[in-house]
């Protein structure tokens, strides 16, 4: 799978992840895909001293073949209910780490 082939937003979550290169990227959920429409955000990590803190060598590339990470990303956004938060961790540019935070009613 090559990332033109990607939904619009599927391909914005992807350069928001290249562009971070390491930290959070954290958005609401909608049709398995990030949602937009809502608020999100970005919380940067940096490495000390002078580590690999620019975005991956791909990002200026208008398409590439997709790795292992970003597959199984999308993969499991697919399977997150709508409305819930989402929160990527990035290392190196790719996904590394997924948080899935759900409201719940009181009992």
């Amino acid at each position: 799978m090559n990332k033109q082939e990607l939904s619009e937003t599927k391909q914005w979550l992807i350069e928001r992840c290249q562009e971070l290169n390491f930290g959070q990227i954290t958005f609401c959920t909608a049709s398995g895909e990030p949602d937009l429409r809502q608020p999100w955000r970005t919380t940067q990590t940096v490495k000390l001293p002078d580590g690999a803190n620019g975005p991956r060598p791909e990002a200026s590339r208008a398409d590439f073949v997709l790795c292992k990470e970003q597959i199984a990303l999308f993969e499991k956004l697919a399977q997150i209910p709508d409305g819930a938060r989402v929160t990527v961790e990035v290392r190196l540019g790719l996904p590394f780490l997924l948080q899935i935070e759900r409201e719940h009613k009181a009992a």
